[in-house]
């Protein structure tokens, strides 16, 4: 037989007002966590699919990337923002498909909005991406942490021309939707070798004419996803191969000891393997491709000591546990994936239900802005109505249960005195008959 729904949300039992649990300090500080998904997973296609893919692991380590256990066709939007909150969710990305074909993303912050809709104009997978690298770069450990968020061009200066612009507080409302997405990153505290990703947001300037398509102005966005690799400037080929195998020397296994370790046999000399003599440096080789001095950057190379006791720090207070030395890093960026073209084409006050703040092409009347202005208050006033009724209805049945309990206690409480007092009556009835069977008859 099957099992009878109990209603966890309005009613009896909900984890909500007087039952909700207490509030953790510790989660409004919270990293920010998002949720990559795609709405009506039999009818997006295999390429969105593979892209939603993507999108989580870019989004990495903050996504839920296994979701594909939870992505069914009956599944709803309302199901996923009302497990937002208990997950503690704060951005949602929603791919779509149209019917027309074409392929939507909304990004939604919970609990209360707003919502960017954005056109999918031109994206490119992950694998495509590497298929045209000649040396493409492998996940590794660069997952682990969020990338840096480097984002060009979103406040644009006011225009001179009497083209249409977006609005400034539109520009600063999707700024600050795009820096939430990632935790900050402070640069006293932020190790620079955490710092393993880049995601790249460039927005396209705007056509200097109007354009029919898009009267209220156009905003498009480029976004690119990039591994930082480094290494070491000013040595030859040959330096840079023995700090390589000094640091994999350490492996176990012989056979890669051997292939790691450079073939010095037919040289005379180690400093023929070191030194090129047609350098002119006497370090570097000409035929070796350096980096250009705009990517060169100094960093603080850290070489850890053994740790004092404190009768040792005590006795040598001007001895350190680590020692750092300036070294020049050339910095490389390996695109990654994927890449995404997105245009704006509207935003919403709600979690993707609520009144349009902005439209691409439509444009709305002062009459028909305050038309809808109390449209959206009457729906407003009619759901507030509707939550204070049931408010109303689980206290009311609340404050029925509890006389129920306490009016079954008092009964019980009643029923236990009636014993007690039965038998203490047939305990003094029985005392009075042997007091008159041991009584002896007077002569």
């Amino acid at each position: 037989m099957a099992r009878r729904r109990t209603k966890k949300r309005t009613h009896l039992g909900a984890r909500n007002g007087a039952n909700a649990a207490p509030a953790n300090t510790a989660a409004v500080n919270r990293s920010p966590k998002s949720m990559v998904l795609r709405i009506g997973a039999g009818e997006v296609g295999p390429s969105v699919s593979q892209l939603v893919k993507d999108v989580r692991a870019m989004m990495e380590p903050g996504t839920a990337s296994r979701l594909k256990a939870r992505e069914r066709r009956s599944n709803r939007l309302k199901d996923y923002v009302s497990m937002a909150g208990p997950l503690g969710v704060s951005h949602l990305l929603l791919f779509s498909r149209s019917a027309s074909g074409n392929t939507n993303l909304r990004l939604a912050l919970t609990p209360r909005g707003p919502t960017l809709h954005f056109k999918v104009e031109e994206y490119s997978l992950c694998k495509d991406v590497k298929k045209a690298m000649r040396h493409p770069k492998g996940e590794g450990k660069a997952y682990l942490t969020a990338p840096l968020l480097v984002m060009n061009n979103f406040s644009t200066p006011k225009p001179t021309s009497s083209a249409p612009s977006v609005p400034k507080h539109l520009e600063s409302l999707v700024t600050s939707v795009f820096q939430s997405l990632f935790p900050a990153i402070s640069p006293q505290t932020t190790p620079l070798t955490s710092i393993r990703r880049v995601l790249l947001a460039n927005r396209e300037p705007a056509p200097p004419s109007a354009s029919p398509d898009s009267p209220n102005g156009s905003y498009l966005l480029n976004l690119r996803h990039y591994a930082i690799s480094t290494k070491a400037t000013g040595l030859s080929r040959g330096i840079r191969r023995l700090n390589a195998a000094e640091k994999l020397l350490k492996l176990r296994d012989r056979s890669k000891k051997k292939s790691v370790l450079p073939n010095l046999g037919k040289f005379e000399d180690v400093a023929d393997y070191l030194l090129d003599p047609s350098a002119a440096a006497g370090f570097t080789s000409a035929s070796e491709s350096e980096a250009e001095t705009d990517a060169e950057v100094e960093v603080l190379e850290s070489t850890a000591k053994k740790v004092l006791s404190a009768r040792q720090r005590t006795k040598q207070p001007s001895t350190s546990t680590t020692s750092s030395s300036v070294e020049k890093r050339a910095i490389k960026l390996v695109e990654l994936g994927p890449r995404l073209t997105l245009r704006l084409a509207k935003v919403e006050e709600g979690v993707c239900s609520g009144a349009v703040m902005w439209h691409e092409r439509e444009t709305k009347t002062p009459a028909e802005a305050r038309r809808l202005e109390r449209v959206w208050a009457e729906r407003r006033a009619e759901r507030e109505k509707r939550r204070q009724e049931q408010r109303e209805n689980v206290a009311r049945k609340r404050g029925a249960l509890t006389e129920e309990k306490s009016g079954d206690a008092m009964d019980i409480d009643g029923e236990d005195l009636e014993e007690e007092w039965d038998s203490e009556d047939e305990g003094v009835e029985g005392d009075e008959e042997e007091e008159a069977e041991n009584q002896v008859p007077a002569s």
